[in-house]
This record gives C-alpha cells, structure tokens and sequence, in this order.
C-alpha cells in the first residue's frame, strides 16, 4: 500500500484552491509537477555552484562539472547506456530533430522510405517530413486499427529493403495507447532501418531499458518525468553518434579551431555546443533519483487502478465518448462530451478547479483521421488520488447542465 497523501506532500504545487476549489491536477501528459527534491536541487544549484562548466580553474566551476557530469552519469544508469551515449538537449523535439538532420539528411536519398505511426506527435511527423522533402525521400504512415491502436500487420507489410529509418512513439501523448516497440523495433532493424522512439509519455510510467530495446536512439524530456522544463535527452547508439555530423557548431562541442579547418570533439560533448542547461541537468537527476526511490511497481499499480476506474466512470456517463479503447495504454482519458466543444468542457472543468488538456495534442493528423477536432484529456500521474477522479465525473456532470 502507497502513502499517497505523503506523496503529495511533497509536490507543494498541488496544496491550493484553482477558482475557490481544491485543484485537481489532470494534465501530466503536457507537464508533471516537481517534488521538493527536485526544487531544492534547482535552488542549491543557483545560491551555492552557480558556474559554467569544463576547463573552469576554480572551486565552483569544478563543483558545477562534477554535478553536471554526474547527473549524465545518473540518466545513463537510468537508461542502462554509457554516458558517451548521454546527450543534453532542449526535449525530446530537438532530440528528434537532432536525429532527423544529422542522420537522416546524410543516408536518405530519392527512393528511400521513413516509416512512422499516425498516432505521433507533430515532434515525430515534421522533422522527417523535411528530411524527406530535403533528400526525396517518402514518408510511410502504419494505420489504426478500430481501437486507435497500430495495425500491426500492415506495420509489417510496410517494412521493406528501403526503409532506412523507423521512428515511434513509445506512447501516444493524445490517447495512451502502448506500443510493442520492442517488437517493432526488432522488425524495423532486420530490414535494415534505423531505429528511434519517442519515449517522452513512457518515462514517467514504467523503467526502460536502452539495451533490452535494442533501440538506436530513444528521447525523452525532463518535464514529463518530474523534471525541470527545457531539459531533455538524447540516447544515442556509440557507432551511429560517431558517424554523425555535428547539430550545432560552436565552443564546447569543438577539439580544435583555426581559420582553415575545425575538429570535433569527443563524445558526447561533440553534440552539445555552448553552455548547456546545468541547472536543468541537474534538476532532471534530482527527478530520477527521486523517482528511483520509490516502490516503481507499487506508483505503476495505483495509475493503472485511476485509469481503471476513470474508464468505468467514463463507460457509465450518458453523453461521453472513449477516444482510444486499445487495451494497453498509460494512464490517459481522451474524451468527447456529446453537445460540447473540448475547448467549452475545458473551459467549464477548470472553472471547478480541474485542469485537463483539449484540442488536437499535437497529433492533428491523428484527429484528421479520425474525423474530430479534438478531445478532452485527462492525464494521470502518481499523486492523482482516486477522489480526484470522482471529482473530475462529478465535475462533468455540472458541465451537462451547461452545455
């Protein structure tokens, strides 16, 4: 059994009153809150190390390296990968993008294929959308099936001789819905692809493993997993990091410069040009130790017991419509309300005090597919309490009257 109101207490953000009414959290999707411990790290940082890192020659800059280096050390762990594979980015979209522009502009050429979910954020549609329109290269999408999961046999009959690279969301931000990467990744790389997920709506929910993936590159964000914002990583594979070109060029990511010629420095250094975000990185291992501190499988049990039980008030509520019924998903409710614009449900949620997420989630082309505009989504986290999820059908209910 979880203490959970010992675990809220250490998310001070969640102790108000939203419109005179106990805020009931529902947007984890979008961003998790921070605990304390991630604050104090944060904090600690500004008031006692605050210094740029590397070749510094005094006492702060040294201390500043040691935790930088040390939180890339804790991701790694965290990924089970060397941290020569560990690289700092912005989020998970410039790490896509990072992917897109340094590996795929320099193997694509006409003829060539890039295969992705219809489900994916616009994060893992548009960067390969411009490397295909920048090499001639074609941009392959797998279907749903009828319960918005992939179709996996035509997954399968899309993989050929020219896909080169496959790229998948772990989950999908807009519906929860899992997806059996690990096998799919195996398929993808005997035919030859490389391999990247998106694993920014996984972290948070269950551990993952880079080796047992067997994935060329997975990214994730730091604000997704409890973190601090404009934070996020890049695992990459060694060989493949080696063989790509620089993102950005400037100091740090350099060994030598003269007017005639620069060289490149050495991973993972080559790829992180300027001062990079200490804090963040700092933050972000303050996030995951605390996080690798509690019972994993006990905070997996208790979001999936509030997504059940959100489904079955969801199933019971006369006017409500499921998006996304796939059997394996994290813990999000996506939803339309007959009558009701998700923007207005929104709207007349947070005027109870709970704030959910609506619109298209940045998966436009999933709501094209399915031919809506949008939903509701309620997103669940380790701190969200069963009563929060009475409040939320409670609250729809006074959202009927309105509508």
């Amino acid at each position: 059994m979880m203490d959970i109101q010992a675990l809220r207490a250490q998310f001070p953000i969640l102790d108000q009153q939203v419109n005179g009414k106990p805020l009931v959290y529902l947007d984890n999707g979008a961003t998790t809150q921070k605990p304390v411990a991630v604050l104090e790290a944060l904090d600690n940082y500004y008031r006692t190390v605050n210094s740029n890192v590397h070749r510094g020659a005094h006492y702060l800059s040294d201390e500043a390296t040691s935790q930088f280096e040390g939180a890339r050390e804790t991701v790694a762990t965290f990924l089970n990968a060397s941290r020569e594979e560990i690289l700092w980015t912005k989020g998970t979209t410039e790490s896509i993008n990072m992917v897109a522009q340094c590996v795929a502009r320099e193997r694509l050429q006409p003829g060539d294929e890039v295969l992705i979910g219809t489900s994916e954020h616009h994060a893992n549609i548009v960067p390969w959308q411009q490397a295909c329109a920048a090499t001639g290269a074609t941009l392959k999408v797998i279907p749903l099936r009828d319960d918005c999961s992939l179709d996996q046999d035509a997954f399968v009959q899309l993989l050929s001789e020219k896909t080169k690279i496959f790229a998948i969301g772990h989950a999908s931000n807009a519906l929860g819905t899992l997806n059996p990467v690990k096998e799919m990744v195996a398929r993808a790389k005997a035919a030859g692809a490389i391999t990247l997920i998106d694993g920014a709506q996984a972290v948070a929910h269950f551990p993952v493993d880079v080796q047992d993936l067997d994935v060329d590159f997975y990214a994730f964000s730091g604000h997704k997993l409890f973190g601090p914002t404009g934070i996020g990583v890049l695992y990459g594979r060694r060989a493949l990091l080696e063989a790509m070109p620089p993102y950005q060029t400037g100091g740090e990511m350099i060994e030598t410069v003269s007017f005639e010629k620069s060289t490149w420095n050495q991973l993972p250094y080559k790829f992180e040009a300027g001062t990079p975000n200490i804090a963040g990185a700092i933050g972000l291992a303050a996030a995951i130790e605390w996080l690798n501190q509690q019972d994993r499988p006990t905070l997996a049990a208790h979001e999936d017991a509030l997504l059940a039980r959100a489904t079955e008030r969801a199933q019971a509520c006369e006017g409500l419509k499921i998006i996304g019924t796939a059997t394996s998903k994290v813990s999000v409710l996506s939803f339309l309300l007959d009558g009701g614009h998700p923007a207005d449900v929104g709207m007349l949620l947070d005027k109870q005090g709970i704030a959910v997420r609506t619109g298209h989630h940045c998966t436009m082309p999933l709501m094209d597919t399915l031919g809506i505009p949008g939903t509701v989504r309620a997103s669940f986290s380790i701190y969200n309490t069963l009563e929060e999820v009475e409040r939320l059908f409670e609250g729809l209910e006074k959202v009927k009257t309105f509508l």
